[in-house]
């Protein structure tokens, strides 16, 4: 691409050839315009960065924020509202410094690998029952139906202390909260209002009645507000299962669509590990990327960018960049290190990752083990993407076995 066709910003989010498959944006961008103008669904205008080392110092840089409310920043979505980064929701968590940090880390402690180690029993029996009765509800089935959205927000309820049986109205708000295009100015709104009262009714019952979970403790322990506590099990419900549930699709896609990539995984289970950090750095359709607002002038990726710059960080695009990773355009299973950007980096790296992991490979143990013949149901082209939010997936996975 030349200087020339980048004078017109291009628009954001790129479309994609198949499901499965990166833009052809990526590529071009990474070798002839790291740094490329973008104009989001709002209108409005970003700086979109592609490469590895650019989106990695910038996610490492504290300077960059994520002050999306600032009067400058660009808004990411033309909602009132805001969604998932601009609302008042999100403001109410300190967004950065010492406070940030005192806010992880009281939530990391229920993350710890101990945690999950003594969690994963538990998933991959969930993992065994919800794929029985999958089998015995008979094929073709919906994978991400069946097992990718029920398992995580099982484990997430769980772990909250929040009944799993309203997951379906999890799902609405979690879905309106991401929004990019795909609902109405009213029904944002009333989604927002409807999730806020149910949060904050749960939080006045764990006062009254705390149980062995994270919001209890939280409760428990003073130090946030109602408006932080509401904000943080909102944020937890929300990240806890919507992008686990549709990695969980996106990963056995990935691996059904090679037939090759399952057959090695059966052969060699012991390449679970790898395979679920490959398949996190293959992700071509990890969703919208990772905003971020500088206040002041710094240089990205030879570029200068004024203050009050809204930075885009394509991690997806950043995972398959030559210069990081060797046969970067190769799902290889047996890959290590595999340092992908997938969850981030520095102070705001997803707090969730030992979390998603777990489930990940719990999940492709418990199918392999059970499922060894499960194939895809449909061509690869014709499986379809999420459309219209921040977060990238299928919108279903049908299989056979």
């Amino acid at each position: 691409m030349t200087d020339s066709e980048h004078e017109q910003a291009l628009t954001y989010p790129f479309t994609r050839p198949a499901a499965l498959e990166p833009p052809a944006e990526w590529a071009e961008l990474r070798q002839g315009c790291p740094v490329a103008r973008v104009k989001l669904p709002s209108g409005d205008e970003a700086s979109l960065l592609t490469r590895y080392e650019d989106v990695k110092q910038v996610l490492s840089d504290p300077r960059f924020t994520r002050r999306l409310t600032a009067d400058d920043a660009a808004r990411i979505s033309d909602s009132e509202s805001g969604g998932v980064f601009n609302s008042d929701m999100a403001s109410s968590i300190p967004d950065g410094g010492e406070g940030h940090q005192q806010w992880r880390r009281r939530i990391t402690k229920w993350f710890t690998a101990r945690r999950m180690a003594s969690l994963r029993p538990g998933m991959e029996a969930m993992a065994e029952q919800l794929v029985d009765e999958m089998v015995e509800r008979g094929q073709p089935a919906d994978l991400k139906a069946s097992l990718g959205f029920p398992l995580p927000v099982w484990v997430i309820c769980d772990m909250l202390g929040v009944p799993d049986s309203d997951r379906d109205k999890f799902s609405h708000w979690s879905d309106a909260l991401l929004n990019l295009t795909r609902y109405t100015e009213a029904e944002l709104m009333a989604a927002q209002v409807e999730f806020f009262e149910y949060m904050s009714g749960h939080i006045t019952a764990k006062r009254k009645d705390p149980g062995d979970d994270l919001l209890s403790e939280l409760v428990a322990g003073g130090e946030m507000s109602d408006d932080q506590l509401v904000a943080t099990g909102m944020g937890l419900l929300v990240a806890g299962h919507e992008t686990t549930a549709n990695m969980i699709g996106k990963m056995v896609a990935m691996l059904l669509v090679d037939r090759r990539r399952w057959e090695a995984l059966l052969e060699d289970p012991s390449l679970i590990r790898t395979a679920v950090e490959e398949a996190l750095r293959y992700d071509a359709n990890l969703g919208f990327g990772m905003p971020r607002y500088i206040a002041e002038e710094v240089e990205v990726g030879g570029t200068v960018l004024p203050g009050g710059s809204t930075v885009l960080c394509d991690m997806a695009a950043a995972n398959r960049d030559e210069r990081a990773f060797e046969g970067a355009g190769d799902m290889n299973l047996t890959r290590s290190p595999n340092p992908h950007l997938t969850f981030g980096a520095g102070a705001h790296s997803c707090l969730g990752q030992p979390l998603a992991r777990t489930e990940l490979q719990a999940v492709l143990c418990v199918l392999l083990r059970k499922l060894p013949t499960l194939d895809l149901a449909v061509p690869a082209g014709d499986l379809r993407r999420v459309e219209g939010l921040v977060v990238g997936g299928l919108s279903e996975l049908p299989v056979r076995w």
